[in-house]
């Protein structure tokens, strides 16, 4: 097939670029504005693909989705309805649209099954982005019904890797600990860390991320959506003690409990994809982190966000 990758120059859309298919991939950035209906169609026009990867996305961590609730909301929204609606009138028959996590509700039965996504409220810190994301399942389901077109969706957990952004104000929180963590070794800075370090969450090597989305791709046709996370909790104060790690750093860190850290934790179940692909193997963390820290030190300071 003649895949087109939204948002093909991010941390997921690069990391397809590793991985041997014999499908061909086109890769979409910034050189179309999805905001607009019109940029939606003319990518379409201009690559006439078989199916379609939908990536494309305004992301941030935490501070960044409290501080910017409306953008984080109607870019969102505008992003994905364009696409969607882009893709139904050009007829492409199959479309794999990425969620987050963080479409299932606060107050939620652990672990995060895909049937509990719609019974609640999203988290407060990043309701905007949430309920945008949450749409994109309803409307690919809505198109399936009435347009009989393939539309499905997946949700990653926690997603880190290369090619990811380390801007310290609105990055999510891998890069942005690889990046004070390494600057402080440089300046003799101690770095400082957003919470308590005990919130704990669930991470996936953005190659995995890739890889699944084509294994849904290639055989998946169902209307529900599929967790593709790798599971396991985290703490946040484990994540910085395994970068110090790979970063050689032993100095000081220190953490301000004033600031806020979002929900305590959020484990999933990924088990309807790995009972579909038994043979999928994920990247430990441990490994995931040494080779993203690999990749920055020899990247900086040329990398996203710095």
């Amino acid at each position: 097939m003649n895949i087109l990758i939204t948002g093909g120059t991010g941390l997921v859309g690069s990391s397809f670029k590793n991985i041997i298919t014999d499908n061909k991939l086109a890769y979409i950035g910034s050189e179309y504005d999805l905001t607009k209906k019109r940029e939606s169609d003319r990518m379409l026009y201009d690559f006439s693909p078989d199916a379609v990867i939908h990536l494309a996305a305004k992301v941030g961590g935490v501070k960044g989705n409290m501080t910017m609730m409306y953008d984080f909301y109607t870019d969102n929204i505008k992003i994905n309805t364009n696409v969607i609606d882009s893709c139904k009138e050009f007829g492409i028959k199959k479309v794999v649209s990425l969620l987050s996590t963080c479409v299932y509700p606060d107050n939620v039965k652990y672990p995060l099954t895909e049937d509990q996504i719609h019974n609640g409220e999203p988290h407060v810190s990043n309701y905007g982005y949430a309920y945008a994301k949450r749409m994109l399942d309803v409307h690919s389901r809505a198109v399936r019904s009435q347009h009989n077109l393939n539309y499905i969706t997946a949700i990653p957990n926690n997603i880190y890797g290369p090619n990811d952004n380390f801007d310290l104000e609105n990055g999510h929180v891998i890069p942005a600990i690889i990046r004070k963590i390494y600057e402080a070794k440089k300046t003799n800075k101690i770095p400082v860390f957003w919470g308590s370090g005990m919130p704990l969450r669930e991470f996936t090597c953005s190659k995995d991320i890739a890889r699944a989305i084509l294994r849904l791709l290639e055989n998946y046709n169902g209307i529900n959506p599929v967790n593709i996370g790798k599971t396991g909790d985290v703490s946040i104060k484990e994540v910085v003690e395994i970068i110090s790690e790979c970063l050689s750093y032993s100095g000081e860190i220190q953490w301000d409990k004033t600031k806020p850290e979002g929900q305590y934790k959020k484990p999933s179940s990924n088990k309807k994809f790995l009972n579909m692909f038994e043979d999928f193997e994920y990247t430990s963390f441990k490994q995931g982190i040494k080779e993203t820290c690999e990749w920055f030190v020899e990247k900086y300071p040329k990398v996203r966000g710095v």
